[in-house]
């Protein structure tokens, strides 16, 4: 595909360029000479602009792909003033109600972009790093080089500056424009940029005002607004990073690029996997749906930024999954956003890198994160930051030359991001995904602080993520699940609880079933739990069927019975014989007399009431179904009568039990007789206490 393809400069464009040139006289008139070959003159500039703008090479990616292709368009949040606002308390109280992992608060309101760069002449476009500016600045540049085809109404030629490029005391932005266009082809290109900036026929993409290096950025600054002064016809786009802006800017508007939602999320991904294969075998269509399985929610968090969801498809694209080990998924994340970017960028870093290292800042994080996450604390005040980092450098033996906390602080949020502003002075991770991986590397990198993760924190559903990303960042989980095997059967905090596991470990030991022990104790409790007929222990159901699932004895999602919403005893009969069928097919229980049960259950029919019957007749006739079903199973009716507490204890179990079979799945390594010592323990009771009952 050619840039003539991509951009086609319109008529008007080009009947600009040659009004310019007739007014402008002499040799600039006769380079031009008619509009012929200004149209010439201007598809040669497009062509070289595509050529340079027109493509994306991100990554360590073997070949650029072009802008055109997978560009998603953007949305800008509609207003930045309100986060000066906003308080700590109020940002904690508010994203703790909406039960997301975005930090944001609210779904703003989001304005179309085209119209945005139509209304207003000077624009400042803010955004995290890696939030798509560049791309947007060179995606306008091309929108607009189409003239009438393309879906801008003012009529400017593009020119882009990189601002990164001006690392001279000495800015001559007149001189940038010449030489812009000159290298695209642009004859008598010095006399025809005074022209068109006189004239203000220029659009200018002022790109990366925070990639310039920091001893000639108020050089630079003042060069601009001078320069915007001196030549206000044009029509002006700059883009900064949020943490580097300045308001000193007073004739732009400032606009924020709003994090992807899940249509553009979608369309890139669409965008993306464009070739032949990937549409005949749908690649796009399953790397949403895989992006969109609740397991892989905190890797969809990190979508919402361009350039990690950039990440996220390559990723998918050489694996056509995604890691099954979530630990080393975030640990690239977090090393584009640390070294990578700034790289690939070509960005000089502040002189605090120089003692700062990518490790070290790394470590710095973590225990940032970990501090946080143990005080139950995602936002934090600018002067708790500044204290965390002059301490932890004044503990550290090679500390930096540089310990002024700020200085370090303000270089983490505007060269990477990974602390972001929410509020004047108040800070949060840019993801709850980067904050959990982190708090996770710090216990890894702290063994000491494995026990108390587990004593404290194992049945904490805030903590689970933590969990599962320490298990991907060891080299070996043995440290992690062997306590946590030690801590789930303390969670049994009553005698009729351990009788019932009790229960589950004899009726299912032996038993002549193809399935391993634990998988077989949890489903005769899943079963035992399903003749509970008041639903209290409905979370307590649902935990032992995924951990079944997970120990591959998967069960029917209607394995219950539970009262129907129909009030059909018929029914209900039906389906607890083909219970009965399923269980003697799977032969987990080891003395059951499934002939006799069956017998029983049959016996049952004559006595289904006729007619529509009442819910309390209904749950009669299923009272004595249970009956039937516990005196076969040997089994203790009082045993399932638990109370609230006990429910939420038995539930915590479960879910205990479940999280380390989870982390044995997302580790690197798990000793075989290690696991194998867990799994034989899994859902039983001590030796001592295996007679109660």
């Amino acid at each position: 595909m050619t840039g003539t393809e991509l951009i086609g400069p319109g008529v008007s464009l080009a009947k600009l360029l040659f009004d310019v040139a007739k007014s402008g006289g002499g040799s600039i008139f006769q380079a031009v000479g008619d509009q012929a070959k200004a149209a010439a003159a201007l598809k040669k500039y497009a062509d070289k602009y595509t050529d340079r703008y027109g493509a994306i090479r991100l990554l360590g990616m073997r070949q650029g792909m072009p802008l055109e292709l997978i560009y998603t368009k953007v949305k800008f949040l509609d207003d930045l003033s309100i986060r000066q606002f906003l308080s700590l308390e109020t940002l904690e109280q508010t994203y703790r109600k909406t039960a997301k992992r975005r930090f944001q608060i609210q779904e703003p309101a989001r304005l179309d972009a085209p119209k945005v760069v139509d209304d207003h002449q000077f624009l400042m476009v803010l955004g995290g790093p890696g939030a798509g500016k560049s791309t947007f600045l060179r995606r306008t540049g091309l929108e607009a080089l189409k003239g009438e085809k393309g879906v801008f109404k003012h009529r400017c030629i593009p020119v882009m500056l990189e601002l990164k490029r001006f690392n001279v005391d000495a800015v001559d932005l007149v001189k940038a424009i010449s030489e812009e266009l000159a290298n695209f082809g642009f004859p008598e290109a010095d006399k025809f940029a005074i022209n068109l900036l006189e004239q203000g026929k220029l659009l200018i993409l002022l790109d990366g005002l925070d990639e310039v290096p920091t001893a000639n950025l108020n050089t630079v600054i003042n060069e601009i607004q001078n320069f915007v002064t001196k030549y206000d016809k044009n029509r002006y786009i700059a883009s900064c990073r949020i943490a580097a802006h300045r308001s000193t800017w007073n004739r732009f508007r400032d606009i924020e690029l709003a994090d992807f939602d899940d249509e553009q999320i979608q369309r890139f991904i669409q965008n993306w996997f464009h070739a032949d294969l990937d549409i005949l075998t749908k690649t796009a269509d399953k790397c949403w749906e895989t992006l969109n399985d609740s397991s892989n929610d905190a890797a969809k968090e990190l979508a919402q930024t361009p350039l990690l969801l950039t990440f996220l498809c390559m990723v998918y694209d050489r694996t056509q999954g995604f890691p099954t080990n979530r630990a080393t998924l975030y640990r690239k994340a977090l090393d584009i956003l640390l070294e990578e970017w700034a790289a690939e960028k070509r960005i000089q870093q502040s002189e605090i890198y120089k003692g700062l290292n990518p490790d070290l800042e790394k470590v710095l994080l973590a225990e940032i994160a970990y501090n946080s996450f143990v005080n139950d604390q995602l936002f934090f005040t600018q002067q708790e930051l500044v204290e965390q980092i002059k301490a932890f450098l004044a503990d550290t033996v090679d500390k930096p030359k540089y310990l002024d906390g700020k200085a370090v602080l303000d270089a983490i949020t505007i060269q990477q991001g990974i602390l972001v502003a929410r509020a004047e002075g108040i800070f949060s991770f840019s993801h709850l995904t980067l904050h959990e991986y982190l708090a996770a590397y710090h216990v890894a990198q702290q063994p000491d602080l494995m026990q108390a993760l587990v004593e404290q924190h194992l049945t904490d559903d805030r903590w689970r993520e933590v969990f599962l990303l320490v298990a991907g960042c060891l080299r070996n989980a043995n440290s992690l699940l062997e306590p946590m095997a030690a801590k789930a059967p303390t969670l049994l905090t009553t005698e009729k609880l351990k009788a019932l596991v009790n229960w589950v470990d004899r009726s299912t030991a032996g038993s002549p079933g193809d399935y391993k022990p634990a998988a077989k104790r949890v489903a005769a409790l899943f079963f035992s739990l399903s003749l509970d007929l008041s639903f209290s222990l409905f979370l307590s159901l649902t935990l032992s069927r995924s951990l079944s699932l997970h120990l591959s004895l998967p069960l029917p999602l209607d394995f219950d019975l539970s009262p129907g919403l129909d009030l059909s005893p018929a029914l209900t009969l039906s389906c607890s014989l083909l219970r009965c069928l399923e269980f003697e097919r799977i032969k987990i229980f080891k003395q059951v007399d499934f002939t006799g049960l069956i017998d029983r259950l049959e016996g049952l029919k004559a006595r289904i009431p006729e007619g529509g019957p009442s819910k309390e007749i209904y749950q009669k006739f299923v009272k004595q179904l249970v009956q039937i079903w516990c005196a076969a199973l040997h089994l203790q009716p009082e045993w399932l009568e638990l109370s609230k507490q006990e429910a939420e204890s038995l539930e915590k179990y479960l879910s205990a039990n479940l999280l380390m079979v989870q982390c044995k799945e997302a580790a690197v390594r798990v000793s075989r007789e290690t696991w194998a010592g867990i799994e034989q323990r899994m859902l039983t009771v001590e030796d001592g206490e295996r007679d109660n009952g």
